[in-house]
């Protein structure tokens, strides 16, 4: 291959190199008329001293930046806003208990039927619990005819019974009767020591006869028997 050879450009050739010349000179051009910057010599930037410090006068001294003198006085601080101080706590009301005399002393004798929860509680062996029971007993039966039927009264037992005896007595005269003749089936019905069926037999009996007179007409009756008769005798009235 000759060495010519890399050097031959063809028609079209000569014509791309000739428009790439051409807009490289225009190019140079363009940039040094619009940017006069590249025709004068570059200024050297002058410093420009703070407005907040003034600039010294010694000759050939930098700027030199200053901080401000400290004030004499040292501006009081700002008041700490108080805590809310906690609301005083309300006193609570105390509610006292009305005062329970001690309890009776030895020889002490209570009747059954007048005593109220007050004087039963005086009682040693008595609480509020008990006192409350025998007198809610005491009413569902109309009044107790013997001191053995607290006996009967929920959670006194053999040796609790035992121990209570000998401060009672019973008076049979505050015994409230039932009026056989005028009561309802559900007022007979409601008292302890009768049955429903006593009940309905007792009402059937006054509506079959009109009136009952006694407890002749009922011991012949199956549901009254002797045992019956004991404990309802004094209860049953037949006025």
């Amino acid at each position: 291959m000759n060495f010519k050879d890399f050097f031959y450009f063809t028609r079209a050739d000569r014509r791309a190199l000739s428009l790439l010349l051409f807009l490289m000179i225009a190019g140079w051009v363009v940039l040094y008329v619009f940017n006069p910057s590249l025709a004068s010599p570059e200024e050297p930037v002058q410093a420009v001293a703070s407005p907040l410090v003034p600039p010294e006068t010694g000759a050939g001294d930098s700027l030199k930046l200053e901080r401000p003198a400290a004030p004499d006085t040292v501006p009081a601080r700002r008041p700490l806003p108080q805590r809310a101080t906690a609301k005083p706590k309300k006193e609570r009301r105390k509610f006292y208990q009305p005062y329970v005399s001690q309890k009776y002393p030895p020889g002490t004798i209570v009747e059954l039927n007048a005593a109220d929860t007050t004087s039963l509680k005086r009682v040693p062996g008595i609480g509020p619990v008990f006192a409350r029971r025998i007198v809610k007993f005491r009413q569902l039966l109309g009044g107790f005819y013997s001191v053995g039927q607290l006996r009967e009264v929920y959670g006194i037992d053999e040796e609790r019974y035992q121990s209570l005896a000998p401060w009672f007595c019973v008076d049979t005269a505050g015994i409230t009767p039932l009026r056989v003749n005028q009561l309802s089936y559900g007022d007979l019905a409601r008292h302890p020591y009768l049955s429903n069926a006593q009940a309905r037999i007792l009402c059937q009996l006054r509506a079959r006869r009109g009136r009952l007179t006694g407890w002749k007409e009922l011991l012949l009756l199956e549901e009254f028997g002797e045992k019956e008769r004991q404990r309802l005798a004094p209860y049953l009235s037949f006025e």
